[in-house]
């Protein structure tokens, strides 16, 4: 490991997570500049072997991958520091940005402000899938696993860890009939097992300890992000699809309309995407019993979010070279980010169809039930809003945040008119 001071390692990794906006895809590039071009604290093969772990990872890659350098620097507590600071500073704007919407959240002004974020947020998501797409979708199998995923999600609303599960198994089999022979490597120097436990207990501690303070929708909460922990593989989008199936159609802990403005407002904020999480705990505790119950639940969120990232990269961080030459998981894991592209694709559509449109039903054809707008009730504005979002991203190149705030500016003019 390099021998870096820990006062260095507070520095840069408190610097990228203040600069870490644009996404995965961007708060990779950052790093790499940071550590790799700039400070040569990491190889390139290393960056990237790293980079190829943190995807084969359930939970957001870009945080995991700070957490995997801080440990491959300085260990167990250079992981924690750069994992922690990577996070934090968008932790908190996502706490006030959570307090403010539940305060004014259902006001003209902000919904209108809403409007233009909630457009740019269909073209963040479209550009997303077509990213992913390029990488994931390399054979006709991949485009039959794609398009398998987004129907079993689309029209019979499977849930996504079954969707994952089974692209997994189909990927495994496949490698199994073609080739099964690992490649040689190293061997490893595995974490010690009294870390792992320690981290694995603190992930869960929550779960008794509300259980037996009488906190029912503290302990919900806890227990759907802790599962959420585990089976999201893919990245922050396929996060988000799982999540907003869950939240809306099947708890109900908040609508359509909230759930949209939680990862808009997500999308200007540092830190990983996966932060939307802490916003939907918040709103959800708000909700329920205020701005205590908010900010309970928005640490109940974030701990059972992010702690266990901490764990998987301990675990896992000795052991990189090895599993990159397993054929079989690596088949397993490239059958898996094919469904995500499916699931993404179901997340571009839901969130198009209730941002550009006001009632949105189902259609019943057989045994399948489809959502479906209703072409009357089109908001014109939305429609004007996501053209203007998709030229200034895709055609000026224009950066997220620079996007959202132009598109948020105007919504509210086109809505004084």
């Amino acid at each position: 490991m390099a021998d870096v001071p820990f006062a260095d390692l507070v520095r840069v990794f408190g610097r990228i997570g203040l600069l870490s906006f644009g996404g995965p895809a961007a708060q990779i590039a950052l790093m790499h500049r940071e550590l790799v071009d700039e400070r040569d604290w990491l190889s390139e093969r290393q960056f990237l072997s790293a980079l190829s772990f943190c995807m084969l990872l359930p939970g957001p890659e870009a945080m995991q991958l700070a957490t995997y350098a801080g440990w491959k620097l300085r260990g167990v507590p250079g992981g924690v520091i750069a994992g922690a600071l990577f996070v934090l500073p968008g932790a908190l704007l996502i706490a006030v940005l959570a307090l403010a919407y539940g305060a004014v959240g259902a006001r003209p002004a902000t919904e209108a402000l809403l409007l233009g974020v909630k457009a740019t947020v269909i073209v963040i998501v479209i550009e997303a899938l077509v990213r992913v797409s390029k990488k994931a979708l390399t054979s006709r199998d991949s485009y039959g696993i794609a398009a398998s995923a987004f129907v079993a999600i689309f029209a019979f609303s499977a849930p996504f860890p079954l969707i994952i599960a089974a692209a997994g198994m189909w990927g495994f089999v496949r490698a199994q009939a073609v080739d099964t022979a690992p490649q040689p490597v190293a061997p490893p120097r595995p974490t010690p097992a009294l870390t792992l436990a320690i981290w694995a207990a603190l992930w869960l501690a929550p779960l008794p300890l509300l259980w037996l303070a009488g906190q029912t929708l503290l302990f919900d909460l806890a227990l759907f992000f802790g599962k959420l922990a585990v089976v999201t593989f893919g990245g922050a989008y396929a996060v988000l699809a799982y999540m907003a199936q869950e939240v809306v159609q099947v708890r109900g802990w908040l609508d359509a309309t909230q759930m949209v403005d939680a990862l808009g407002l997500a999308e200007t904020t540092p830190g990983p995407l996966i932060l939307v999480t802490q916003f939907v705990g918040m709103l959800t505790g708000f909700e329920k019993g205020g701005v205590g119950l908010a900010l309970a639940a928005g640490v109940v969120t974030l701990w059972m979010t992010f702690v266990p990232c901490f764990l998987w990269i301990f675990a896992g961080a000795p052991h990189v070279d090895a599993l990159l030459a397993r054929p079989r998981l690596n088949a397993a894991l490239q059958a898996i980010t094919a469904a995500v592209v499916g699931v993404i694709l179901n997340l571009s559509l839901w969130f198009a169809m209730h941002v550009l449109f006001a009632q949105v039903g189902t259609v019943s054809m057989g045994p399948v039930t489809i959502p479906m707008p209703d072409p009357s009730s089109l908001d014109v504005r939305a429609a004007v809003l996501v053209g203007l979002a998709g030229i200034l991203m895709g055609i000026l190149h224009r950066g997220v945040v620079a996007t959202l705030a132009i598109s948020a500016v105007c919504g509210a003019v086109m809505s004084w008119f």
